[in-house]
């Protein structure tokens, strides 16, 4: 049973290195599954996952208020 986990694991390493990098894994997730066997595609989808940039969106902060400012004078 442990030998199944470690090889699953090793199986979709590409996808979870991906997930953890924050790139969208239905992709990845989907060609590991159906292709990951055949080992090129493994590899190409293990490189994929380590080299390519991950989208990133920039979120502007809040924009703070100090409470005197909430009072009437």
């Amino acid at each position: 049973m442990i030998a199944f986990s470690v090889l699953a694991l090793l199986y979709f390493l590409p996808t979870i290195i991906a997930a953890n990098r924050g790139h969208q894994i239905t992709g990845i997730l989907l060609l590991n599954l159906f292709f990951g066997w055949t080992g090129v595609a493994w590899f190409a989808l293990l490189l994929w996952a380590l080299l390519s940039t991950p989208r990133y969106v920039l979120v502007a902060p809040a924009t703070y208020v100090p409470y005197y400012h909430w009072r009437r004078p």
